[in-house]
């Protein structure tokens, strides 16, 4: 039997709350019966949204320690999607006091994210080419550790802050005095046992996604301030070299007249240029008890060579297991039958994946924030995105040595909770079967997009799901909401109907208490208690139903529960 969960402090002080991402807090939360405060940190949110008509953003869990909270914000003018660097971000301290939500103290970064991806038209200037790069703005994320918060900056560097006031008391500097403006750090932090985890990606100047990377580490700050790094080369021995051809799907590569795919049950895929390993966007890493640390890389032209990597305490390899070819449920399994509508063309090998004619792979996607979880059995769970399941993705399980376990069919961008009872535990996460896109493609002759009409035995359907160890369903709540809501002026709600199918669930991680209760937030801008056995304990609107950014949740120490809405931190708890 599995050992439970041991929780260090009841404290929320990083991505997933602790180093493994368990997502648990050791109290109960309050009951959701009032919004107790509303703070904006982004006031760009309503220019982003109202470019894309989705909040394309990743945003920094609230981080709570005892009474103070400390959270990510946003200045300065927000000119484009694909001109984010604009923007100015920063960390934010706030305490309670006598009911109130009270600045502190704030802190501007200079850090920059990487910027805005973009076409490829090397590879197949006649073509429709390869998007590569984030579309989504990555993720500005920092972390609390004993008397010290540590803040992301420019050139790959970290800040270290006194809690108190603010005040930089170190800038560790791994890459030299120089702030280079290519040089970013991405992703959250993570700290273990005083350690600081965090990735940094070094891009050319000049079309930095289409050119490979000039490097990319895994940074580690020790206790007494030494540096370390390895790079993700290193780490990935047996990856193919940045030169090497990488399979790129058949639409990649302008082929789209001849769906269904496979062109055919012997088609080859396209190759391009595989580019080096690099960190993937948006992922901490996650630190086992035993001071293994997992995390996760992809090559830089082709997301669909990703790898999930063990690396000892002194950052030597431990291991590095391929995300590709481990799964086998493709073409005639998770699809719709070979020569059906919505399936794979006659003849297609059972379980391949169509865009490429091989067996699928777990790819890593530039505009998810999945990272693993180290469950307290040892075993590692990664949320990898493919295409061909509606954009599920799929949550892959390995063991402690890497050796791929099983998936589960949904797995785009969530990091999965744990729910640590009765000896051993179970796996929390949000499972959205998308509708308005096609089974695998884009083309409504060959895949329509109405899931619900044409697959009416796996139609649309938003769910929070709780899984056991091994990924068998224990229970779901499913959000059957049909209603687009708006707080307005006067706090009255206006509501259209118009989801008969339901919202998705936009968090990114969910958040657990002692009692098994998982908190989420939706598109519906609703937040959701959901208690063991998938029953809706209650539910709290928050402010606006939208296409939201991926918000995670958190829990402070009394209970209170911290979401997300439209660029607002809206804390929730017991009415006054």
């Amino acid at each position: 039997m599995s050992a439970p969960v041991c929780f260090a402090s009841p404290d929320w002080l990083q991505w997933g709350r602790d180093a493994q991402h368990s997502g648990s807090m050791p109290v109960s939360a309050q009951s959701a019966d009032a919004i107790l405060s509303d703070t904006v940190v982004d006031p760009n949110a309503t220019a982003n949204y109202e470019e894309n008509d989705d909040l394309l953003a990743h945003y920094q869990v609230p981080l709570i320690q005892g009474k103070s909270v400390y959270m990510e914000y946003k200045s300065r003018n927000f000119t484009s999607i694909v001109n984010w660097q604009t923007q100015i971000w920063g960390m934010k301290r706030s305490d309670w006091k006598n009911g109130q939500l009270v600045p502190v103290w704030a802190f501007a970064s200079d850090w920059k994210p990487v910027p805005f991806g973009d076409w490829d038209w090397a590879q197949y200037p006649n073509s429709y080419g390869i998007f590569l790069g984030p579309s989504w703005e990555p993720v500005f994320h920092g972390a609390v550790a004993g008397r010290w918060v540590y803040v992301p900056g420019a050139g790959g560097s970290l800040f270290k802050l006194n809690k108190n006031n603010g005040v930089v008391v170190s800038r560790y500097k791994p890459f030299g005095s120089s702030i280079d403006p290519n040089t970013c750090l991405n992703g959250p932090v993570t700290v273990s046992n005083g350690n600081v985890y965090y990735n940094v990606i070094q891009l050319h100047s000049s079309a930095p996604w289409s050119n490979d990377v000039a490097g990319s580490w895994l940074v580690r700050i020790a206790p007494n301030g030494a540096i370390s790094k390895v790079s993700y080369s290193a780490l990935t021995p047996g990856a193919p070299a940045a030169t090497d051809p990488c399979a790129v799907p058949f639409f990649w590569a302008g082929d789209t007249s001849s769906l269904p795919w496979p062109p055919s049950p012997n088609a080859v895929p396209p190759t391009t240029q595989c580019g080096s390993q690099r960190a993937a966007m948006n992922v901490a890493p996650a630190v086992a008890p035993d001071g293994t640390v997992y995390t996760v890389s992809r090559a830089h032209r082709s997301r669909g060579h990703g790898y999930l990597i063990a690396v000892k305490g002194n950052l030597s390899p431990k291991w590095a297991t391929s995300l590709r070819g481990l799964l086998n449920d493709g073409c005639n399994v998770s699809l719709p039958p070979n020569g059906s509508i919505g399936g794979c063309t006659v003849g297609a090998t059972a379980g391949v994946d169509p865009a490429t004619n091989e067996r699928p792979a777990g790819i890593v996607h530039e505009d998810g924030s999945s990272s693993p979880t180290v469950a307290p059995d040892g075993t590692v769970l990664y949320g990898a995105y493919t295409r061909y399941n509606f954009a599920q993705g799929l949550l892959m399980r390995f063991n402690a040595s890497g050796q791929f376990l099983e998936a589960y069919n949904f797995g785009w961008d969530t990091t999965d909770g744990i729910y640590p009872h009765d000896g051993t535990y179970s796996i929390v996460m949000k499972e959205n079967h998308y509708g308005d896109v096609g089974s695998y493609c884009n083309a409504e002759s060959v895949c329509p997009s109405n899931r619900t009409t044409t697959y009416p035995s796996n139609p649309e359907a938003y769910y929070v799901t709780q899984l056991s160890p091994s990924l068998v369903p224990e229970w779901q709540w499913q959000n059957t909401n049909t209603d687009s809501c708006v707080r307005n002026p006067d706090n009255s709600i206006t509501c259209t109907t118009d989801h008969p199918n339901g919202f998705e669930f936009c968090v990114n991680h969910v958040a657990i208490d002692q009692n098994g209760v998982v908190y989420a937030n939706s598109e519906d801008g609703n937040l959701y208690a959901i208690a063991q056995g998938g029953i809706l304990k209650q539910s709290l609107f928050l402010n606006l139903a939208l296409g939201a950014a991926y918000t995670p949740v958190s829990i402070g120490p009394d209970g209170k529960i911290y979401s997300q809405n439209f660029g607002h931190l809206i804390v929730v708890g017991a009415a006054p």
